[in-house]
């Protein structure tokens, strides 16, 4: 009897590891292209991406990077070009990583999420995060589950052995795009920046020109890669959809550079270009490879101290010549596009106050052109007069881009503005109103709907959208 029941339980035991076994092989998803765009052979892969790592420099930068774009062709035409953006993250305490990549292999609507298991290199698997994966599925907007697309797809592998030859402890959340609608866009902009946190990073998949001359490649290349820098949205799509400039994996690039605006990143960094025929020393027919990264670098008290004084000199010139100044201004961030508004206080009472909600022209332009209309097209006051300047007060908001707000009690008194929204009438309040008017959220939620020339309680079916501002004065 004794002998029948160990026999049972070492027969059960051999069947739950038969079962587990089988259950981890399933959830593995073997390499596609190794062999073929990076070696196969573990020892000869590492080596070759010790070398690429070996000849790459560390850009010097501050602030935290938020998103990085990377090429994905083979390993000998854009590896050292994508070794330059993991050198400069190689040793951080990075834990997850959010991979996006435009489907080179499958057509299909939408955008596919590998949920769950493994991914396999000849370095050794990387796990997923299965519960930040499914939390971007959404059937209704047509973000599924698709493991098809992963299947011989290469712009998401290729940059596995470069992140486990950098990163110690980390998993992935792997994202193909397909041909997305709207509803794909937003609703994957929306969840990645809310599963963002400091750990986590934004890695981009992409190419830019495709099959031009040399330098036709490296013009079109260059009108891409400044726009990316200045995290011109409205650019990068514009250059895309004219054909002036290329990117295999616009949709993703475009997704990280919204969320990590979102996440308050304010330049761009470009750690190497190259095209293949820089390899290959074959230049009628080359492909471009870019490594940029997308940082939050907070301002300076130095360049608050300038955006400050851009402002002034602004309304000071306009006010006493009806002249606009024109600058040249060589500091990056000041030049990447963004929204402000720009307020004017005269001996504490306000006198002007006008902007922009979309970040639609570089920081330092889009500061003269309110602090201008401020002064003299703010349809409450008059225009401003000479006599006037030597008493007023500046203020600058540098807003974050608009979040749809999905709950009232989501909104943060003091840190979020708002907007509303509701057939042609719309409104914004800045964050500093509510602080300084002493408002609860039901009183600020009142005057948006004032402001908005609304009944006080029409925020309840109108469209609510939250944004946070750093202020400067």
């Amino acid at each position: 009897m004794k002998k029948h029941t160990c026999t049972l339980l070492i027969t059960i035991c051999f069947l739950l590891i038969s079962l587990v076994t089988s259950g981890c092989t399933e959830n593995i998803k073997e390499p596609s292209v190794a062999g073929t765009f990076y070696p196969a052979d573990k020892k000869e892969l590492q080596e070759t991406i010790d070398s690429f790592l070996s000849k790459a420099k560390k850009i010097p930068g501050e602030g935290n990077i938020i998103a990085l774009i990377s090429p994905h062709a083979g390993y000998r035409y854009s590896g050292q070009v994508a070794a330059y953006g993991y050198k400069q993250i190689q040793d951080r305490d990075i834990r997850k990583i959010i991979l996006i990549g435009q489907s080179h292999q499958e057509n299909f609507k939408g955008a596919s999420v590998y949920t769950m298991g493994f991914f396999k290199t000849p370095l050794g698997n990387v796990g997923i995060d299965e519960k930040s994966a499914k939390k971007l599925l959404n059937e209704n907007a047509d973000v599924k589950f698709y493991p098809e697309a992963f299947a011989k797809e290469h712009s998401l592998e290729v940059q596995l052995p470069f992140l486990q030859s950098v990163l110690k402890d980390f998993t992935i959340i792997p994202v193909l795009i397909g041909s997305p609608t709207r509803q794909t866009f937003e609703h994957l902009v929306s969840e990645i920046s809310e599963i963002i946190d400091e750990k986590t990073l934004i890695i981009a998949s992409t190419d830019l020109s495709h099959y031009h001359g040399y330098q036709k490649a490296m013009d079109m290349d260059s009108k891409i890669i400044a726009a990316i820098e200045k995290l011109s949205l409205m650019n990068a799509g514009e250059l895309v959809q004219s054909g002036e400039s290329e990117m295999c994996g616009a949709v993703p690039v475009i997704i990280a550079m919204e969320v990590a605006k979102r996440h308050g990143a304010n330049t761009g960094i470009l750690f190497n270009y190259a095209n293949s025929g820089d390899v290959t020393k074959e230049k009628d027919r080359v492909v471009g490879y870019a490594s940029i990264g997308l940082f939050r670098s907070p301002y300076t008290n130095e360049e608050k101290k300038e955006l400050l004084s851009i402002a002034r000199n602004a309304v000071t010139e306009y006010v006493t010549s009806r002249k606009a100044i024109e600058l040249d201004i060589k500091n990056p961030k000041l030049r990447t596009d963004g929204a402000v508004f720009v307020t004017i206080k005269e001996k504490g009472s306000l006198r002007g106050c006008i902007g922009h909600v979309q970040a639609t022209m570089p920081l330092y332009q889009s500061v003269i052109k309110n602090a201008i209309a401020a002064s003299s097209s703010d349809p409450r006051f008059p225009p401003m007069t000479k006599d006037e300047l030597q008493d007023i007060e500046i203020e600058i908001s540098i807003l974050s881009p608009m979040q749809r707000l999905k709950d009232v009690k989501n909104i943060q008194v003091g840190k979020h503005g708002l907007v509303i929204r509701k057939g042609s009438q719309s409104g914004l309040l800045l964050p500093q109103v509510a602080t300084e008017q002493g408002w609860d959220r039901q009183t600020f939620l009142k005057h948006i709907c004032l402001k908005a020339g609304l009944p006080e309680y029409a925020w309840k079916d109108a469209e609510l959208y939250t944004f946070t501002a750093e202020i400067i004065k």
